[in-house]
């Protein structure tokens, strides 16, 4: 092939094909627990979290309810993934060798979200919140309808492989992914660009700015107990009797059971099974949907 500004150009629109369709190959789950937010600074301030209302009837002046700020920042950062294609391949019309390599890149791209919440969501048991508490923790502290306040647990305790109920039908969720700038695919491909000048080679690759944070804590319950009935009762009854500041309940119902591959018999068994371990009418079935992350390994 003769190297030129035309065929240059035809050939971005080739790896930028294969990068694409990486990314319609790619199987995302990072939406099973975080929601996307759009950044429009550096860092973002969620003062919001943790706010809680509820309504009264109206008898006189309205009362306004005076909610607790929390000073909880996500903070973007950078992130590239870039692939080098020697000038002699171009040349020699070798570029087949490189279209796995540039659809591998455009599942890398999908996936990166992945990587970022999951791996947020494991540490959740010993990094904090907005509340100042680890994610996963026993005292979260709430107030009740007197404004008093008392504290409540997410967690179980154990030595186990951890698992997750996750409640993803609210308007928020338990991780924000915060995007500042979106993945974009660029290139360097001009003669007098210092690497093709110096070295020979053409260099394509993705850049983004963009976090993961903490939610919700309310939304997820995570436990390093055995996987049984019994754990995941008392995991599921916690989530449903979860109230807000000011005695407010949460109507936090559970919805998918969160796992690693190497518990997804495990759950699969408690959720899809007909009859318990025992013999009798499994009542947990259906009750929430499996989803095995291999993110959390």
């Amino acid at each position: 092939m003769q190297i030129t500004s035309t065929s240059l150009s035809a050939l971005m629109v080739g790896f930028k094909a294969e990068f694409q369709n990486g990314i319609g190959d790619a199987e995302s789950q990072y939406k099973e627990v975080a929601m996307d937010v759009k950044s429009t600074k550096g860092s973002e301030v969620y003062g919001w979290l943790g706010k809680s209302t509820r309504f009264r009837k109206w008898l006189g002046a309205r009362v306004i309810q005076n909610l607790k700020t929390h000073d909880f920042t996500i903070k973007n950062e950078k992130y590239e993934n870039t692939v080098g294609v020697d000038r002699d391949d171009i040349e020699d019309d070798s570029l087949g060798l490189y279209s796995p390599l540039f659809k591998q890149l455009g599942q890398d791209t999908a996936n990166h979200p992945d990587e970022l919440v999951f791996a947020l969501l494991k540490k959740g048991f010993t990094e904090k919140c907005y509340d100042g508490q680890y994610f996963f923790d026993t005292d979260h502290p709430v107030t009740d309808e007197d404004g008093n306040e008392y504290s409540v647990s997410n967690m179980q305790a154990g030595g186990e492989t951890p698992w997750y109920l996750i409640d993803n039908s609210k308007a928020l969720m338990p991780i924000i992914f915060q995007k500042r700038r979106d993945y974009a695919f660029v290139a360097m491909t001009k003669p007098d660009d210092e690497k093709v000048f110096t070295d020979d080679e053409y260099r394509y690759g993705i850049d983004a700015r963009v976090n993961a944070g903490f939610g919700l804590w309310q939304l997820a319950f995570g436990s390093k107990a055995t996987l049984n009935k019994a754990n995941y009762d008392a995991a599921f009854s916690a989530m449903q009797s979860l109230k807000g500041d000011m005695g407010k309940p949460l109507a936090v119902t559970p919805k998918i059971l969160l796992v690693s591959p190497s518990d997804r018999s495990a759950a699969l068994e408690m959720v899809k099974a007909e009859r318990d371990a025992n013999g009798a009418t499994n009542v947990n079935k259906d009750s929430t949907v499996v989803v095995v992350c291999p993110w959390l390994a």
